[in-house]
């Protein structure tokens, strides 16, 4: 099976990126996953360029890997000045790394008017550099900056370039895009024309995403020849970032037969990701590749419909290869198929035949059309399924609520808002007071000391985030409000929604749902059977029919 060695630069360009920042700590943590992922080379940083690299060199020697390579980045000697003189090329032996990558000029343009040098002086520069950093003990990638820019512009003098560090001694030679502008039929080829040219040298490939080509320019030069392929975690750097190592690995593998890393290593892949990004304080994206949330995430019924007989109807690879999961949405385009995906998620049974399915998949259509939006709102559809089906028993009973806003006073305080809630428990009635920030903030309050006497794991669920939408083209009284509440209890999280004309009856509903939902997750046992009017066991389709202002 063939091989293609994988080069890491989250560490340094991956940092680049606007917002993209680690620790020193961060950053050996980051080195030691991505050996334990089985990477080939982890470029550390640019040790000339600042003090915190430095450091990251320095504690870097105490980690202990097992396949991966701490690389160490630089720039050729300045001009005028011998290599054995030069600053930069000393900071990477001061590191004590085995391996260098120096970076040198490929394109004429950048040669003459960025260095202000001769193409002579340049060549030498490369050469001399290389050779350097090979008489200290060092292994020497070299990457060629611009190399298909300065191809297109004058391909003798980029070719001469990569000569050079062969002259040098490098044992890598990596063809860069630095600027993201060219096409995967334009790498192919300049990439081929290397190979052929250097067949004895190892070819490796740096692309940036500023055309949105990154990862295809960095597959094109693979099956041009190049066997090694530089890129980072989740695409971060520089503008639009570069190569994204979490695409390029398992199109490497489970697309391209080539051997990259082991299965098992493959299948911790979007765990991967999301540590990286949780490291760089990024969101993950959704939308991301392979690993994103709605990756495989299917809404349509009739995608649905079909993928509960053949997954490969509508998925490329099986997600748990890569360590992702298959997810199926409850939307206004939901069909039959897709309640019944999700009541096997939940171990509800429902019979395909059966008139409960029917009326739910009418009622989910009408709910989303009047603003409900379920696939925001899982733990709402949840409990709406099991009410539908007889899997629920309420844990209590919501009864009413009030809500007092006061004002903020001349002295420019906090105003406060009051909420007077009313709940039934075990057949008694209980109200209670609450006062918070806002009105979800004192209705949160007002419930959880109403429940704290029978449900004392109410304490583990906190309130995390709260979100208030206008819908529709009505103004004033008459629109439509949609709340989304957030709530949490360790690392796990749940969101709910509730949908009226008062914001404060959305804010209700969707507090009683999130509340009752983690209770429910908790464990928390029904103290007596609650039958009171306002909410009973028996579903009612017409309990969630939004009421039109008065």
């Amino acid at each position: 099976m063939q091989t293609v060695q994988l080069y890491d630069t989250t560490l340094r360009d991956g940092t680049q990126g606007e917002g993209i920042s680690f620790s020193v700590a961060e950053k050996l943590k980051i080195a030691q996953r991505l050996d334990e992922f089985g990477l080939d080379y982890v470029e550390g940083g640019y040790p000339g360029s600042n003090p915190k690299d430095i450091e990251f060199f320095r504690r870097a020697k105490e980690l202990r890997l097992n396949r991966a390579k701490i690389t160490a980045f630089g720039m050729t000697r300045r001009k005028g000045v011998v290599a054995h003189e030069d600053a930069s090329l000393q900071s990477i032996v001061a590191t004590g790394v085995e391996v260098a990558t120096l970076v040198g000029k490929s394109w004429t343009l950048h040669v003459t008017d960025a260095l202000r040098t001769t193409l002579d002086e340049n060549l030498r520069m490369i050469e001399e550099s290389v050779a350097y950093l090979r008489s200290k003990g060092l292994d020497v990638i070299y990457d060629a900056e611009h190399f298909f820019d300065g191809c297109r512009a004058d391909a003798t003098y980029a070719l001469q370039t990569l000569e050079a560090a062969v002259r040098g001694g490098a044992s890598v030679l990596t063809l860069c895009d630095t600027n993201g502008g060219r096409l995967p039929r334009e790498v192919a080829e300049m990439t081929q024309a290397v190979v052929r040219r250097l067949p004895d040298l190892r070819i490796g490939v740096h692309t940036h995403n500023d055309s949105g080509l990154a990862v295809a320019n960095g597959i094109a030069a693979i099956e041009a020849g190049a066997t090694l392929i530089q890129g980072t975690i989740n695409g971060y750097g520089e503008r639009c970032g570069n190569a994204d190592l979490i695409q390029v690995v398992p199109i490497l593998q489970l697309k391209m037969g080539y051997s990259v890393v082991s299965d098992e290593t493959l299948r911790s892949l979007s765990s991967l990701s999301n540590y990286v990004s949780g490291c760089a304080n990024v969101r993950p994206d959704d939308r991301q590749p392979f690993v994103g949330r709605s990756a495989f995430a299917h809404k349509g019924g009739m995608h649905v419909s079909a993928l509960l007989r053949r997954p490969e109807t509508y998925e490329h690879i099986e997600p748990a290869v890569i360590g992702n999961e298959r997810r199926v949405l409850v939307s206004e385009l939901a069909g039959a198929s897709n309640i019944l995906f999700k009541a096997r998620e939940y171990g509800i049974e429902i019979q395909r035949d059966s008139s409960i399915l029917r009326e739910l998949v009418e009622t989910i259509k009408e709910m989303e059309r009047q603003g409900y939006v379920f696939e925001e709102a899982e733990a709402s559809f949840e409990l709406l399924l099991r009410k539908a089906t007889g899997a629920y028993r309420p844990l209590f009973s919501p009864v009413g609520f009030q809500l007092v806003n006061e004002t903020a006073d001349d002295l420019g305080r906090t105003a406060l808002a009051e909420a007077i809630i009313d709940v039934e428990v075990a057949g008694e009635r209980l109200r209670s007071t609450g006062q918070g920030n806002g009105p979800v903030n004192a209705l949160d309050h007002a419930v959880r000391k109403a429940l704290a006497r029978n449900y004392p794991e109410i304490r583990r669920i906190q309130l995390s985030d709260y979100k208030v939408r206008i819908l529709g083209e009505e103004v004033g009284t008459s629109a439509l409000v949609r709340v989304l509440v957030q709530c949490s209890m360790g690392s796990r999280s749940w969101t709910t929604i509730g949908v009226s004309t008062n914001t404060g009856e959305a804010s209700w509903r969707a507090l009683v749902d999130a509340i009752e939902y983690g209770l429910m997750a908790i464990g928390a046992n029904t103290v007596k059977s609650v039958t009171t009017g306002a909410q009973k066991d028996r579903w009612n389709r017409n309990d969630y029919v939004v009421p039109k202002a008065q």
